[in-house]
């Protein structure tokens, strides 16, 4: 189901999402704010999964960090 609403935006991310049509990036305006908010939602949940699983195992030490920059290839 898909329901119609109006909503105000700055004229910059107006014209970052008719750039972002204009580009091929997304099919429509509408598109664009919708693929936004699934974004926006998923980090969210990552966000709140880390909190998780810092509350319950602590933060990262010094040898996590190191052993994540190297396993990324940022070292």
């Amino acid at each position: 189901m898909t329901t119609k609403i109006a909503i105000s935006l700055p004229d910059e991310q107006v014209s970052a999402a008719r750039r972002a049509v204009a580009d091929g990036r997304a099919p429509s305006v509408s598109a664009y704010i919708s693929q936004s908010l699934t974004e926006r939602g998923d980090y969210e949940d990552l966000s709140a999964l880390l909190a998780d699983m810092q509350a319950e195992a602590g933060p990262p030490s010094d040898d996590d960090r190191r052993w994540a920059r190297s396993a990324l290839g940022l070292e």
